[in-house]
Order: structure tokens, then sequence, then C-alpha cells
């Protein structure tokens, strides 16, 4: 869960940046998911405004086919941007989403799943 101004708006860009679908919704927030082994995520209305670090980010591996810097630049194109929290040189790139989140690309590319969203075409 995160608390989050605009659950719409959060809701879009991680669905976009993960390759999940919006599948609830109602006046407190909304809920995105994958494939059954993956997490859903949930993204609730909050009226207080981010003003520290995150305490919990995720961490965008690229799978198969794509490169850090390839996920990168999508993620720049649904409207995160780079961050610099002091890092050096590491091998992940900091990135905050529109809410002012932050989360981290890693270098690491992931296997892509079987049959994703296999479970919500009938949705």
């Amino acid at each position: 869960m995160f608390d989050c101004n605009d659950p719409e708006a959060a809701a879009v860009f991680w669905s976009a940046a993960l390759g999940y679908r919006i599948t609830e919704r109602d006046a407190t927030g909304v809920a995105v998911s994958g494939n059954s082994s993956a997490p859903t995520l949930l993204f609730l209305r909050s009226a207080e405004p981010k003003s520290v670090k995150n305490r919990v980010h995720l961490d965008v591996c690229p799978v198969a086919g794509s490169t850090r810097d390839d996920e990168v630049a999508l993620l720049e194109a649904l409207g995160a941007v780079r961050i610099d929290i002091g890092q050096s040189a590491p091998s992940w790139i900091v990135m905050a989403d529109p809410g002012g989140n932050e989360f981290c690309v890693m270098d690491t590319v992931l296997p892509p799943e079987p049959d994703p969203f296999h479970d919500l075409e009938a949705r």
C-alpha cells in the first residue's frame, strides 16, 4: 500500500512501468495487479504531502531483451525523473515517480514471466 495525493495518476504510472493493469478503484484508491504470482499494489489517497525519503521503495529490473538504460528511458517518458540522493557511481539509477516517490532501476536483467496477465484476461 502506498499513500499518495493522486492515486489514479500513481496507478497509471506504476501499471505502465511494471506491465500491470488497473484492477479496482473506488473513492479511496486504486489497485494494480500483474499476473497471479505478482503482488498487487494499492495506491490510497492521502492529504499529507510527501515530506521525507521513502521508508520502502521499489527496485525495478529490466526483463530479457531490455537494458537498464531502456527502462530508464521508458520511465522518463512516463513522467519519472532521475534524482540525486548522494549516490556515487552505483550500477543502479535512482529515480522518482511523478508523485516524488524514490525508486531504483537496477542493472540486473530478469527473465520474462510466462504468460503474464493470463488470470486478468477475463476481467
